[in-house]
Parts: structure tokens; sequence; C-alpha cells
């Protein structure tokens, strides 16, 4: 699970980013069945294949990230991709997809998958941040006008006196 030069965690051996995996796997296995020839449908297919990628490449960028703001800002983009991808299954059968009973498998893997996020993102070191100055993503009790204390180290840059 952890790489030995550097200690970090590989992404690719949590348990989130592998059922991130699983789920892109059934996704593409249920898209194989659309129509090429129906475009409202290939766009969707689109959209589906899109969110259900976010749930790996976001938990490998905030598990490279470390930073709390980073880390949280991937953790808003699975959420969304996630709840997309919980849905779509109305749009698939809108425009007369003939296999939507299908997608109840995608609905439970994605059941899942949110109990993982919820241990993955109660893990996020909540001090190793910078302050977000839009306010979104900072650690509790942490403020967008908050003063940074890293504004208090000296700093001559390139100053050789």
């Amino acid at each position: 699970m952890f790489d030995d030069e550097n200690d970090e965690i590989d992404p690719k051996e949590l348990p989130i980013y592998k059922k991130g995996v699983e789920i892109f796997e059934v996704v593409d296995q249920i898209c194989q069945l659309i129509d090429d020839d129906d475009q409202y449908l290939c766009h969707i297919k689109g959209i589906m294949l899109e969110d259900a990628m976010l749930l790996t490449v976001k938990v490998a960028g905030a598990e490279g990230g470390q930073l709390y703001d980073i880390r949280m800002e991937c953790a808003a983009i699975i959420r969304k991709a996630a709840r997309e991808l919980m849905v779509q299954n109305h749009s698939l059968e809108m425009f007369g997809f003939e296999h939507v009973e299908y997608f109840q498998i995608i609905r439970d893997l994605l059941e899942e998958y949110r109990l993982l996020f919820i241990d993955w993102v109660a893990g996020f070191e909540k001090w190793d941040y910078i302050i977000d100055r839009w306010g979104l993503f900072n650690p509790p009790s942490i403020g967008p006008f908050d003063h940074d204390p890293d504004d208090d180290v000296p700093f001559n840059g390139f100053d050789e006196n």
C-alpha cells in the first residue's frame, strides 16, 4: 500500500480507488449496450463514462495533493460525479435505453463507494492546509479571512546581505 521510496500511499491500493475501478468497468459494460447511432444516448454515455472515471482520477489527485483544501476539492468533485451517475438511469430511460434494469447494479456499487468515501474523507489531515480564501474547503474553525501564520515567517528571498 505504501511506496517504499517515499512512504506515500499508492492510491491504486485504496479500497475506494478499487471500488471506483469496479464502478467504471460496470458503467463501461452497460454503455457498450448503447446504440452508437443514437446521438442522445451517446451523449449520456459520454457523461456517464466521465463521471465514472472521476471516481478514481480524483482519489489519485487527492492522495497526491496532501493539502486539506485540495483533498476536499477533489472529494467534492467525486461526490458530484457519483450523485450524477446515480441518477443517469432516468436520462437513459427517458431516451429509450432498453436495459435500465442493469442500472441498479451501479446504484448498489455507488452505495458501497459512498461508505468507503465517508471513511476516506474522515482520514484527511485537517491541519495540513493552506487557507482557502474562497472559504469552501477550510478545515473546521478556519475561515477565509483568518490570519495565515506563514505570513509571519521572515523571508528575505534572494537577498544575500
